[in-house]
């Protein structure tokens, strides 16, 4: 049996604006947009997702719960050199990475994750540059 695929068409660009809403609603939808699982042409074996680019990472909404307890391990790769970090000290040193490393665990484990999350542009604040490449507001609620 003879199969086709389909060509993949050039990657859009979409701008989320993160600003009051969940890391995870958020993730996910962004998640969702990288794989390219939104376009009718998507097939898993192919890089055919879009560029996002999320602005105002600072003012996603998280409960003091959750920034008390969850934790954020890393390892530097010598004995005893773990350092945790809660949500909270997370997002107030460096807000970017929390959406990075939560968009990151919702891709599939093969070998175009990091080639989706080189699709992935975020930011802290409401500027960003890649308004040459014009970029579309993406609506969440439709995805």
């Amino acid at each position: 049996m003879k199969t086709t695929t389909v060509p993949v068409s050039a990657p859009l660009w979409h701008v989320v604006d993160a600003a009051g809403l969940t890391i995870g609603f958020v993730s996910s939808k962004i998640a969702h947009v990288l794989r390219g699982k939104h376009k009718p042409s998507f097939a898993p074996h192919q890089l055919c997702g879009d560029h996002v680019i999320v602005i105002n990472v600072e003012k996603l909404s998280v409960t003091p719960e959750k920034g008390r307890r969850k934790t954020y391990f890393d390892h530097t790769g010598y004995i005893g050199h773990t350092s945790v970090k809660t949500l909270a000290k997370m997002m107030e040193e460096t807000p970017e990475k929390t959406i990075e490393k939560a968009v990151y665990g919702m891709l599939p484990k093969n070998r175009l994750r990091h080639q989706m999350l080189r699709r992935l542009h975020v930011h802290a604040g409401t500027e960003h540059k890649y308004a040459a490449q014009k970029p579309q507001l993406l609506d969440l609620t439709t995805i």
